[in-house]
């Protein structure tokens, strides 16, 4: 009878562990659903060292361990792209690298300029590149990051057209279209802000609006909600 009662506490153990501890050390090594720090080991830091050796910021080797020149590397990244320099990759670092957590429902997509892995077509990232240059050089860059993602973020609103030429030549929508400057040619960092939005990375906080308020004319638009104020740009809902 004692040996019954060990086999099936036994049993019970082994679907507890089956049913609960393996399904969550496999989430953890989906890249995007844990925070990533020194000392981790596992699959979604091995892509997070590829990714980092690919764009030029780590010259380790790949290894699945997070350790000390893994550590520099992110640091490094952050300091590049306007990130908190914490050393830690969590939401903003994961969507800065293009890395995104798995979603149980994808979310619908409104324009055929975004494919269906998430990345804006040629002409489409020219164009975001084009606004971000014409409205927000100078700007810091987390700034840029946060233009490009209103436009994004008007993509996908119904309140907006549903394609990002659409968006960015909506009459009196973008100053930099009505006097000219969206038709410079736009520098490096303007592409590279412009890729960070399209990978996720959304500074502005979900924003459809943003403005200058020295140059501002409108009284509408000091009407919209306020999220926060990156540079000399405060962004709205």
């Amino acid at each position: 009878m004692q040996s019954k009662r060990m086999v099936a506490l036994a049993i019970a153990l082994a679907l507890v562990f089956v049913l609960v501890v393996v399904p969550t050390l496999a989430e953890a090594q989906v890249p995007g659903t844990r925070n990533l720090r020194q000392g981790d080991r596992g699959p979604d830091v091995t892509e997070v060292q590829r990714r980092l050796l690919r764009w030029g910021y780590y010259f380790g080797p790949i290894s699945s361990l997070f350790g000390a020149q893994t550590l520099a590397a992110v640091q490094f990244f952050q300091r590049r792209n306007g990130l908190p320099i914490t050393g830690i990759v969590g939401p903003l670092t994961f969507a800065a690298l293009g890395i995104r957590a798995p979603r149980a429902v994808p979310a619908p997509d409104r324009t055929a300029a975004v494919t269906p892995q998430g990345g804006v077509d040629r002409n489409g990232m020219h164009l975001l590149a084009r606004a971000v240059y014409g409205e927000a050089r100078g700007e810091p860059f987390e700034g840029q990051v946060a233009v490009a993602a209103v436009i994004l973020n008007r993509l996908r609103s119904q309140k907006f057209p549903n394609t990002i030429s659409a968006v960015i030549y909506q009459p009196l929508a973008f100053t930099a279209v009505a006097d000219g400057q969206f038709y410079l040619t736009p520098g490096s960092e303007a592409y590279r802000a412009a890729q960070l939005a399209v990978n996720g990375w959304d500074p502005s906080g979900g924003a459809l609006y943003y403005f200058n308020p020295r140059t501002a004319t409108s009284a509408w638009i000091w009407t919209r909600p306020y999220i926060k104020t990156i540079g000399r740009h405060r962004f709205l809902r």
